[in-house]
């Protein structure tokens, strides 16, 4: 009787609650703020905040908001560039995202520095690729980075910024051409 009175109540019987449990998971609804609204979250911001970089690479494809679109690149740059000395993959993956995640960035800095008003947050990608170039000799390409990245106003979190960055890659190419 209370084996039944459980399945008339829960909806299933006690065998199937681990079942259950991983099908209510599933079909779970999110919700994150964007825009100043609560809207459902998507595969995007699922991806990137799970942190699993085959669920983030397969994302990249998907369409979604400014700021997730923005975490998503931003970190499959932080993955990549932790494995880029492992695998000459992992580091042209890097290098292909970083691209990407620059050529994006005058779409997004406006919606992300709405989003947390007024305040630019610290953008690890120019940073991270700015040493992947210097990583490869591509001096010239490593400046340009740090240049973009000053001429959007971002901070590089050192005590030099993205100021002293250039000196030091400046400093790297002379010892490397000499």
């Amino acid at each position: 009787m209370f084996k039944k009175l459980k399945e008339i109540l829960l909806g299933r019987s006690p065998n199937n609650v681990l079942e259950s449990k991983v099908e209510s998971k599933q079909n779970q609804v999110r919700y994150t703020m964007r825009d100043e609204q609560l809207v459902e979250t998507d595969a995007v911001f699922d991806a990137w905040t799970s942190g699993d970089i085959a669920k983030m690479r397969a994302a990249l494809s998907e369409k979604t908001n400014l700021i997730d679109r923005h975490f998503l690149l931003m970190g499959l740059v932080d993955q990549s560039y932790k494995h880029r000395k492992e695998d000459k993959e992992w580091e042209r993956f890097c290098a292909e995202i970083s691209e990407l995640h620059i050529k994006e960035f005058p779409e997004i800095k406006p919606t992300l520095v709405k989003s947390l008003n007024g305040i630019l947050p610290r953008v690890t990608t120019f940073q991270k690729y700015a040493t992947l170039l210097t990583e490869q000799n591509d001096f010239d390409r490593a400046v340009e980075v740090c240049e973009v990245a000053l001429s959007y106003g971002l901070r590089d979190g050192t005590k030099s910024g993205f100021e002293g960055r250039i000196e030091r890659i400046k400093r790297k190419a002379a010892k490397h051409s000499a």
